[in-house]
């Protein structure tokens, strides 16, 4: 198991309780990080959280500095996309503040990075299993160089890593759709998604979501879905935007089925 990084500790300025230095730090020996005894079920099964507008925090938004080095925070999420080493935290840091202020809480869709804007959401993909989950970025770290983000135990168990410390992923910004120009969503309705396709294997999923994402107005993305892999576009706010996107693949010879989360 891994020992989770001091995003919660480290950000200058944020409570009197979150701040450290190496020259602070108690000499006994610190908690241990684990997953919890009894997590609930479905934690692999949790939904996406919904992409929508968000105001910037007043926390977490300006540069700090960890162990003696400077981090800047980006202007804005939008064509963040890296790969690299992704880390989990779990019951060590329960209950205890982010960056942004909120109370951590392991069972929700959360992450900690070093320079994305809080709050923003991003896609984080498995590129072990294909498995792939919207987060919500409400904290800083990872600060061990070799990592790029800090998941939730939750979004672990849904990426299917929870059982060890870290995988590699592919983290890609999501940003909420414009209102202007597009029909308004009837109060209450559900977000749709498109399936482009099925695929036997990753690998081909994944050239074909690289494809889409090129021209699709929403986000495409990979899931899995019993021993295939799926390449789903969305959220769409309305069935009339659906229906253009299904015609639209129809017209690149696709195989499109229109979802209803």
């Amino acid at each position: 198991m891994r020992v989770r990084s001091i995003a919660a500790l480290t950000l200058l300025g944020l409570t009197a309780g979150c701040m450290a230095t190496p020259s602070t730090v108690p000499t006994v020996p610190p908690k241990a990080d684990a997953a919890p005894a009894a997590p609930p079920p479905g934690l692999a099964d949790l939904p996406d959280p919904v992409v929508r507008p968000l105001v910037r925090s007043r926390l977490g938004n300006k540069p700090y500095v960890v162990w003696g080095k400077h981090y800047d925070v980006l202007d804005s999420a939008a064509g963040y996309r890296s790969e690299g080493l992704a880390s989990w935290y779990g019951t060590k840091f329960d209950g205890r503040r982010t960056s942004s202020g909120e109370v951590y809480d392991i069972y929700k869709l959360t992450a900690a990075h070093r320079s994305l804007p809080i709050p923003s959401y991003v896609r984080v993909t498995n590129l072990d299993n294909g498995r792939s989950s919207i987060v919500r970025v409400n904290d800083r770290g990872p600060f061990h160089d070799d990592r790029i983000i800090d998941l939730s135990y939750a979004a672990a168990v849904k990426l299917g890593f929870a059982h060890r410390g870290t995988t590699q992923v592919r983290v890609e910004a999501v940003l909420p759709a414009p209102p202007a120009g597009r029909p308004s969503q009837r109060p209450g309705a559900a977000p749709f998604f498109v399936r482009a396709g099925r695929f036997n294997d990753f690998t081909s999923a994944d050239a074909a979501r690289n494809a889409l994402a090129l021209v699709a107005p929403g986000d495409a993305f990979v899931v899995r879905t019993g021993d295939a892999f799926a390449v789903r576009i969305g959220p769409l706010g309305t069935r009339h935007e659906a229906n253009r996107l299904h015609a639209f693949l129809v017209f690149q010879e696709h195989t499109p089925v229109i979802l209803e989360k």
